[in-house]
């Protein structure tokens, strides 16, 4: 892809990097105006990833920590392309997820809500997309949890995302939510981001055609790298 074939970003999409109502930006928004560095030929040519570093169960977060029985929780699966602006498939590109578990809990020292840990639920996946651009994962719904932002902030459920490019360096991250959580509008994270068109592409849609009937509910979500249409993501070399 050459530079004439790149949309324009429309910077209107991004949040300012200070957002009074999201607490934590305060000590994470820059003082001086940041610096546009170009990638070295390091940083473009390597590593990339293969299927051989993806096992079988990498994409079934409900079984790839059982321990002695499945995940527990709603039973999702989360499928969709990652495209790019001119809605080419992005084949054998590397689609890593991590979330909490089903009472809104992460499997991290430092989470201490009072929601249990599932023994059997590790929260991370990934797998590299097929020729036409699909991922698909199995895991269970994640659950919302309170946060300290303000005295009875909730996160609305949510999958973070990170999406790789043909390089280590090339790396974007962002969130996915859910089709009807009342919490995205409450959000003060989701309230940072400007423009409304850019939370709505952040929203998976219920997919009724991709349900597993008695065992799965699917979601679509759809990874735009580029242009008019792309995806919100939190940090990136490149994008919208």
């Amino acid at each position: 892809m050459t530079r004439k074939d790149l949309i324009q970003r429309d910077r209107e999409w991004h949040p300012p990097a200070y957002a009074h109502d999201y607490k934590s930006s305060v000590t994470r928004s820059p003082r001086y105006a940041l610096l546009s560095l170009d990638n070295s030929e390091s940083e473009l040519s390597g590593p990339t990833f293969g299927h051989s570093d993806i096992a079988p169960l990498d994409n079934n977060l409900i079984r790839n920590y059982a321990k002695d029985g499945d995940a527990i929780g709603e039973r999702i699966i989360v499928h969709g392309r990652v495209l790019d602006e001119n809605a080419r498939p992005v084949p054998n590109t590397l689609v890593e997820i991590w979330q909490a578990n089903a009472g809104g809990r992460y499997r991290h020292k430092k989470d201490t809500y009072l929601a249990p840990i599932d023994p059997n639920f590790g929260g991370c996946g990934r797998t590299l997309t097929d020729e036409n651009g699909r991922y698909a994962f199995h895991t269970v719904k994640p659950g919302a949890y309170p946060w300290r932002n303000w005295v009875n902030n909730w996160r609305p459920a949510h999958i973070h995302f990170s999406v790789f490019g043909t390089a280590f360096a090339q790396r974007l991250i962002t969130q996915m939510y859910f089709e009807g959580d009342p919490l995205i509008a409450k959000c003060p994270i989701v309230k940072s981001i400007p423009d409304q068109r850019a939370i709505d592409q952040l929203v998976a849609a219920l997919d009724l055609n991709e349900t597993v009937p008695l065992d799965s509910i699917a979601y679509k979500f759809d990874i735009v790298l580029r242009g008019q249409r792309s995806t919100f993501f939190e940090n990136r070399p490149e994008g919208n």
